[in-house]
Parts: structure tokens; sequence; C-alpha cells
């Protein structure tokens, strides 16, 4: 049985203006190895996951889930996509 991985790699890089080859080069990675852990082809060894939330300075369990993440927009502050003013 083959387990999946989600993350929020490619967004954490989107948001701080970061390419794949300027994470890999931070990481000590081929920037190939960042697009297989963006598309959830490579699951990262735990040293990596730790390098990578180190990297973007947010706990492990923000960049990567056992569960898909919620879309943004569908739930805020737990009210079923109804937002607050």
């Amino acid at each position: 049985m083959s387990e999946v991985t989600y993350n929020r790699i490619a967004m954490l890089r989107a948001e701080r203006g970061v390419s794949r080859r300027q994470l890999a080069d931070a990481l000590g990675v081929h920037y190939q190895t960042v697009g297989y852990l963006e598309r959830g082809e490579f699951s990262p060894s735990l040293h990596l996951a730790l390098r990578i939330s180190r990297y973007f300075e947010v706990p492990v369990e923000v960049i990567f889930s056992l569960d898909p993440f919620p879309r943004l927009g569908t739930t805020v502050n737990g009210m079923n996509g109804e937002r607050s003013a």
C-alpha cells in the first residue's frame, strides 16, 4: 500500500517568490527533486522535511500532511465558507 503525503511547498514558494532552483540550492538537492516533491511523486525523508520547514520558518505540519489540505476559501474560521467581517 502506497501512502500519499500532501504538501504546500509550491504555495509557500510562490508566496515568497522563491524559484525551484533557489529552494533546491538552499536544501542541497537537485531542482527536479523540488518538482517531484510538489507533485507528490516523491515523499521527503524526515531530515529533508525538517530542512524544508526550517527554510520556510514554519512548523513541518504547515507544509506536510497525511490528509488533503482544505481548499483556500472553503473554510474560514470553521464557518464553512462564511467570512467574518
